[in-house]
């Protein structure tokens, strides 16, 4: 753990614009990995997804509107960051996708380019991905981009029409996957810098029923990894970063064999050693490992972990990779635990917070 920065957690949490939607957290290892409660920001319709730009002391979050006629739009809102307390204070706010009709656009993920030039919003309801572009101040300026998906999968309910529900880049960022839990595709685009636009790459298919929800590359780039909601399963790939290919090496469980209950899956991530892959399963409501043989993209199951909560919507390790911090929606906690870095194992270290309906936790060191 480095000992001159502070490592703060953000919390993102379904809510009314009148109450504190984004919870700010200093994280404390020498108290067992203490959360203590620093502030809030309220003004701010369901913040659930939100993302940090540590070196530039900036928050991106999603948020929800609702237009003349009722229907939800979403919308993206900056914040600077005060490295010391970790305060928030808003400094633009930019409308993301408008409603078509009746169909909602309201997002559910939201990530950035390394050199902020550009955030890439998810809309799970309207179908569609944004491209919003930065200034050099970080500030949000406009939507300059968007991309439909069409199409359905083979679940009757779950997959009626495309569902998006996250982008994220390749390591060098030439490419950007987009995970369509409705349709069954993990479809690639590149962004065109110049003209600030989406242009369509490819396309990788799950196979039927699965469900693709996020995405994460291995450190050192040459495989990828999705966690499958609808399924609940994780698909791993091997990456060929020079023409931007993914191929499909297996798919594994998340839930143990005697396990009939109900259950999606949410998060992924693998540990920053690159050995170790963690899922979360809600209903379940634990956390999947397994190791990773990154030569291969083999996955060999390690153990499931209560996560002392229900619904755990997300979770992330600390950028040391020392703990895991998950977000239980259902029981209004955060949960801690320890990680063991030669088994990948986790270990309750007793140190839980209270939030309501938190969905998206993000530790930074700033």
């Amino acid at each position: 753990m480095n000992q001159t920065s502070t490592l703060l957690v953000y919390v993102g949490s379904y809510s009314g614009a009148d109450a504190n939607g984004i919870h700010v957290f200093r994280f404390e290892p020498e108290r067992g990995g203490a959360l203590t409660l620093l502030g809030g920001v309220k003004g701010i319709a369901n913040p659930t997804f939100v993302n940090v730009d540590a070196q530039g002391h900036r928050l991106y979050s999603i948020g929800d509107k609702t237009n003349a006629e009722g229907v939800k739009e979403g919308e993206v809102v900056a914040y600077s960051i005060e490295p010391e307390a970790g305060t928030l204070t808003e400094i633009s706010r930019t409308d993301t996708m408008p409603a078509e009709g009746a169909t909602a656009m309201s997002t559910c993920h939201i990530s950035r380019d390394s050199d902020s030039r550009f955030v890439v919003v998810s809309s799970y309801h309207g179908g569609k991905i944004g491209l919003v572009s930065l200034d050099s101040e970080g500030k949000t300026v406009r939507l300059t981009d968007s991309a439909a998906h069409t199409g359905h999968g083979a679940h009757p309910d779950r997959q009626d029409r495309p569902h998006p529900h996250s982008a994220s880049f390749s390591p060098d960022e030439r490419f950007l996957f987009v995970c369509d839990l409705g349709i069954d595709v993990i479809r690639s685009y590149r962004i065109n810098g110049e003209k600030e636009t989406l242009e369509l790459h490819g396309d990788t298919p799950l196979h039927p029923g699965a469900g693709p929800r996020h995405f994460t590359f291995h450190p050192d780039g040459r495989s990828a990894y999705v966690i499958n909601e609808v399924d609940s399963t994780i698909t791993s790939f091997t990456y060929e970063a020079e023409a931007g290919v993914l191929e499909t090496v297996v798919t594994v469980p998340t839930l143990p064999e005697d396990y009939a209950g109900e259950n999606t899956c949410a998060e992924i991530a693998v540990s920053p050693d690159g050995r170790y892959l963690y899922g979360s399963n809600r209903g379940h409501d634990s956390i999947v490992i397994y190791a990773v043989d990154p030569a291969t993209a083999e996955l060999t199951f390690v153990e499931h972990v209560s996560t002392r909560g229900g619904h755990p919507r997300h979770f992330a390790l600390t950028p040391d990779g020392d703990y895991l911090i998950v977000a239980n929606r259902d029981s209004n906690n955060l949960v801690v635990f320890a990680r063991d870095g030669a088994s990948g194992q986790l270990t309750f270290t007793g140190s839980e917070a209270q939030v309501a309906k938190p969905v998206c936790v993000k530790p930074v060191f700033l």
